[in-house]
């Protein structure tokens, strides 16, 4: 009799623990990440560190798993992402001026694709492509192609790495997808003025980084064309104060984090550490709190901060400092230029009542 009362208490915790959403997604957020890590640092490729923040960043999202279709859009987006990238670095950026027309309009298509509805992954991607492959490439090609490799190799693995959690950590079977927006495949012009806002912020700053190769500022052009992708200048506030927030928060506990691991150096008690971490940040992440979303980013920016950190000849502090200086620079940038835009271009639009 009590070896039976056993069984059902067990078997109804197990059942408790499996429908409940916010556990499931805090441990599969909690082995993923672990996981992810244990991956990358464990047997190593060219950026390999992208898998354990690629892997933070979908599954903070409160999202059931994707679907095999899905998955594949979003590695086939990816690739599609890095070989338009390549283009713009192998033949348009040896010739300047058809390379800053070229790159304007593409610009202006990606945030008109994205404000119609279009996929936010494979935009943010295509950001990232033919923003920072440029500005490697001046230093040299081959660089550029092993960076796209490491990339897509790295969004690839972190796609089976999510597949695995919400394997051994699936979502109750009442979560559902949210609705997507449709897609306006005819011409909108809101989303065309809105894309022509963020492309008159990004271009400028894009076209001066690129063409004189300033590369210790690249965070800065990458960080603005993402708070851009809403030119919306309270929202573009928003945006660059979140991420400010987030990333003293992230440096904080990467600053712990950071000095354990020089304290006791292996990798068995970094995997212990960052297990730990990711728990009490996943708790927070998960919590419907006011902080959670600071606790989101914040997980990134220590993943990021960290991974620079051990780096040979590295310093923390150096890292942390720069990090918020850039961020800052970024926010100061898009809020003046907004401000200008809508000032002197946009006003119409912007005194309209919402």
């Amino acid at each position: 009799m009590y070896i039976n009362e056993n069984k059902d208490a067990q078997k109804a915790m197990n059942i408790s623990i499996y429908s409940d959403i916010k556990s499931m997604r805090i441990l599969r957020f909690v082995f993923g990440v672990t996981f992810a890590c244990a991956i990358a640092y464990g047997i190593t490729w060219p950026l390999a560190f992208l898998m354990p923040i690629f892997t933070a960043l979908i599954l903070a999202m409160p999202l059931p798993k994707p679907s095999v279709k899905a998955s594949l859009n979003n590695m086939f987006s990816t690739l599609k992402a890095f070989a338009l990238g390549l283009v713009f670095s192998l033949f348009f950026l040896q010739y300047p001026i058809a390379y800053l027309i070229v790159l304007a309009l593409v610009l202006f298509h990606l945030y008109y694709y994205l404000n119609r509805g279009g996929s936010f992954w494979f935009t943010l991607m295509s950001m990232i492509a033919i923003l920072v492959l440029p500005m490697i490439a001046n230093s040299h090609e081959g660089l550029a192609i092993g960076f796209s490799v490491g990339f897509v190799y790295s969004s690839w693995l972190t796609i089976g790495v999510i597949w695995l959690g919400h394997f051994f950590f699936p979502d109750p079977s009442f979560t559902k997808f949210p609705v997507k927006p449709k897609y306006q495949s005819g011409y909108s012009k809101v989303a065309a003025q809105l894309a022509l806002k963020s492309t008159l912020v990004v271009f400028p700053i894009a076209a001066v980084f690129i063409t004189y190769g300033l590369v210790d500022f690249i965070l800065v052009m990458t960080f603005s064309a993402i708070f851009i992708l809403k030119p919306d200048l309270t929202q573009g506030k928003e945006a660059g104060r979140n991420s400010l927030l987030s990333t003293m928060l992230g440096g904080l506990f990467a600053w712990f984090f950071y000095w354990l691991i020089v304290a006791v150096p292996q990798f068995n008690f970094y995997l212990l550490l960052l297990l730990s971490t990711t728990l009490f940040f996943a708790k927070n992440i998960f919590s419907g709190s006011a902080m959670a979303k600071y606790y989101s980013s914040g997980f990134i920016a220590l993943l990021v901060i960290i991974n620079s950190a051990m780096a040979a000849d590295s310093n923390f502090n150096a890292i942390f400092l720069q990090r918020i200086l850039l961020i800052s620079a970024a926010i100061l940038y898009i809020v003046s230029v907004l401000k200008i835009l809508e000032c002197y271009f946009f006003k119409s639009q912007s005194s309209e009542p919402k």
